[in-house]
């Protein structure tokens, strides 16, 4: 199983994504040309844009604080009906559309990954740590693609919201893969709006501390560089809604920003 689980690529996209069609289809499709190439591919996503509105139909609103969702008990049912159920399903039924055969998950299936409340003043938000990979692996040994919502569940049965890029960092260090880290721009831009192509844990604290990367990206970096140091390998930050780095990917070239270990 190990020559199969270091093959693995993980792709995680975020809520911006699923309000693009033609964006999903790309995904899809470099999904496709990724496993004919002989790659496992893991796809673990978020759903912001899905959970807003269903928060605004149940006349809900949303707090955030450095990034992350602030999460009351009483939206948690909200929440995991648009991450685990509308978010999962669009996903699967693109992969479908592009011939290929998915399996939708959460974070809890399977033991997957062990998850507790990050922190008492967020709410329902949990941190996650290396479970079990023997359902994913299963998955994978099958040529079966896994679509993974990032909603988990504590030992005491609580429902939780996870980060969809630490949910990713996860999943990524615990099957020793790969991590892509996709959203709707090429990568981390500087004060200039021009594409960084490589960044370290010392640039990073040093465009942190300018305001240069904050709120949604800090959160995208920060776990991209936990990722790259665990594994001693570099994280890429690209974007699905450029077909070049798509079909770079697929041809196994390094994309947008690259964060160093």
């Amino acid at each position: 199983m190990d020559k199969q689980v270091s093959n693995v690529l993980i792709l995680k996209v975020g809520g911006a994504l699923l309000e693009c069609e033609m964006g999903v289809t790309r995904l899809m499709t470099t999904a496709r040309g990724l496993i004919a190439a002989g790659k496992s591919v893991v796809i673990v996503h978020g759903g912001g844009c899905v959970v807003e509105q269903q928060l605004q139909a149940n006349g809900m609103k949303t707090q955030k604080r450095d990034g992350l969702r602030i999460t009351p008990d009483e939206q948690m049912p909200i929440i995991a009906g648009a991450l685990a159920g509308t978010a999962n399903k669009l996903l699967q039924a693109a992969a479908m559309k592009a011939g290929i055969h998915s399996v939708g998950l959460g974070l809890a299936d399977g033991g997957l990954l062990v998850a507790e409340v990050k922190d008492e003043s967020l709410g329902a938000v949990g941190k996650v740590a290396a479970g079990d990979p023997a359902l994913i692996e299963f998955v994978l040994s099958q040529g079966w693609l896994p679509v993974i919502s990032s909603i988990a569940i504590s030992p005491k049965g609580q429902l939780l919201n996870v980060n969809a890029d630490q949910a990713a960092s996860a999943v990524t260090s615990m099957l020793k893969g790969q991590l892509v880290l996709l959203s709707d721009v090429s990568g981390v831009l500087d004060g200039k709006g021009q594409l960084i192509s490589r960044l370290d844990q010392a640039s990073i604290e040093n465009l942190v501390k300018l305001g240069v990367i904050e709120s949604g990206m800090k959160v995208k970096v920060e776990a991209a560089l936990e990722v790259a140091q665990m594994l001693g390998q570099p994280v890429q930050v690209a974007s699905w809604r450029d077909a070049q780095q798509m079909s770079a990917l697929v041809k196994g070239e390094q994309v947008g920003t690259q964060i160093q270990p």
